[in-house]
């Protein structure tokens, strides 16, 4: 028997599962899940993974700004040809890898709530990722080998009903 909130074992007779303090309902039989066992730790990483495209996104739009769009003087700098290109560049990029972010963190968090839409965005960015190498492409294959499979759609479901 087990948590429909954690996974975790429950004892029979127990008002409250162990790990995560949840009112047990009924007690439900659940066999072990390649979704059930790492969903959790897809939005984790998803999540984490979103926190360093936030970060250089920030960068990249800061450098755009500060150093290219002549805020700070630099000695021996880009002459002005370069600038008036290179900081419109560098700015779309950093807000890109924001919006990237953005879809990153909704993914690892609907996931981490077992939302019934998580599934769906996760591949999607789990497919995106796999063009950024090496980071990227491994969260892109473990994201694909954990929810792509038309088994895992079913145990998602089932995961997300039971949230």
């Amino acid at each position: 028997m087990f948590c429909d909130q954690c996974g975790a074992p429950l004892q029979a007779g127990e008002p409250r599962c162990g790990r995560c303090g949840k009112t047990v309902l009924g007690l439900v039989e659940l066999r072990r899940s390649r979704v059930r066992e790492h969903v959790r730790l897809v939005g984790i990483l998803w999540i984490a993974y979103s926190a360093l495209h936030a970060v250089g996104g920030v960068a990249v739009i800061m450098v755009a700004h500060l150093v290219f769009g002549h805020v700070i003087h630099i000695p021996n700098g880009p002459p002005p040809e370069i600038t008036a290109w290179l900081r419109p560049i560098l700015s779309f990029v950093g807000w890109l890898l924001l919006v990237k972010a953005a879809v990153g963190f909704i993914a690892g968090w609907g996931l981490l709530q077992r939302q019934e839409w998580a599934r769906t965005v996760a591949l999607v960015v789990g497919f995106v990722a796999l063009l950024n190498v090496p980071i990227g492409t491994v969260l892109g294959i473990y994201t694909l080998w954990v929810l792509l499979p038309a088994q895992s759609d079913e145990e998602y479901r089932v995961l997300a009903q039971g949230a």
